[in-house]
């Protein structure tokens, strides 16, 4: 569980609540929640990170072909 205190009686509670949005995002917390959202079988995990590896890959020839100069 992720807890945030004032750092001082007089620091403002928006302060407070921005610390402890950036620990939530930083912690990867909201990302958990949304995967566990629905239900997805196994394979399809497999397969989702295989085409998220095949994309990554198709990009990085993007970006290379674009610094040679080529289209």
């Amino acid at each position: 569980m992720i807890s945030v205190t004032r750092k001082d009686g007089k620091e403002p509670l928006e302060n407070v609540l921005r610390r402890f949005n950036r620990k939530v995002q930083s912690a990867g917390v909201v990302a958990v929640a949304k995967s566990g959202q629905y239900f997805e079988k196994g394979l399809s995990k497999r397969e989702r990170r295989v085409k998220a590896i095949a994309r990554a890959e198709r990009k990085l020839i993007k970006i290379k072909k674009l610094k040679m100069g080529i289209k």
